[in-house]
């Protein structure tokens, strides 16, 4: 769950799942002249929607604290306690669509090894793992070297950098209670070849964010995310927080991207 302490002492909570859906909805987008389409299209959808799955069985019961009085960010979970379900995810989207499985397990364990270090920006620090997850990434490993030896390897290695960029797309909207002025890099652009470049979040207005270069399909990209604004950080105990959590209304958070180029028009 993605956890955000308000500037008005009030809670938004989003899902990993609804985060992940936002991801989803980029990936099915992107492309144009200048960004290739992503293929196989329906994999690389599949797998950016769904590369959360995992933290469905932690979103049925938010966790709480009660010696802080509040619910853990996603952060804050250990993974340890969740390897039985990421487990369970990767057999099950395996089982569907092994190229979707492939990438989404490689999330995953990209996450716990700094996104394989691909990333220039965000910057992702080397990351100490325990024991108990260094023997399910091996794990991991050895399932997706068997899986990916079935397919093109840099077409595998630039999807896996798409879903990265996707992922952060969607992360930059969902745990930013202000947003500012942000750079990924690399964003592919292509297959044939080796042309990543360096992409610019800027928020232009409320929920208005200018993309430099323009990635999607269509002029400007309207994108809504599902969330809960609890009325405190703080609760007593947790029926109270399980009370407020699953009594308070979903709302929408609207955002809508920009083509730099359509401004000074």
């Amino acid at each position: 769950m993605i956890v955000r302490a308000e500037s008005d002492g009030t809670l938004v909570m989003i899902s990993q799942n609804d985060h992940a859906s936002a991801a989803g909805f980029f990936a099915t987008h992107w492309g144009n002249s200048h960004f290739e389409r992503p293929q196989p299209f329906e994999s690389n959808v599949r797998a950016t929607y769904l590369h959360d799955l995992a933290w469905l069985y932690e979103e049925t019961s938010p966790r709480f604290d009660s010696q802080s009085g509040r619910t853990p960010n996603y952060m804050q979970v250990p993974n340890e306690s969740q390897i039985d379900t990421y487990r369970w995810a990767n057999d099950w989207l395996f089982g569907i669509d092994r190229y979707a499985g492939l990438l989404a397990s490689k999330h995953r364990t990209g996450i716990w090894k700094s996104r394989y270090g691909i990333m220039k920006q965000p910057h992702y620090p080397i990351r100490k793992l325990s024991a108990e997850l260094e023997a399910f990434a091996a794990e991991s490993h050895e399932q997706q070297d068997a899986v990916a030896a079935e397919f093109d390897q840099r077409e595998i290695a630039t999807n896996y950098n798409l879903l990265q960029v996707w992922d952060l797309l969607s992360l930059y909207i969902c745990t930013n209670e202000r947003l500012q002025e942000q750079t990924i890099d690399p964003v592919p652009t292509a297959y044939a070849k080796d042309a990543p470049v360096c992409m610019r979040l800027v928020p232009v207005a409320a929920g208005r964010i200018s993309i430099d270069p323009y990635p999607f399909d269509q002029p400007s990209l309207d994108i809504s995310v599902v969330y809960r604004r609890l009325p405190k950080c703080v609760f007593e105990n947790e029926p109270t927080f399980k009370k407020a959590f699953f009594g308070t209304t979903p709302q929408l958070a609207s955002f809508t991207f920009i083509n730099p180029a359509l401004l000074s028009h």
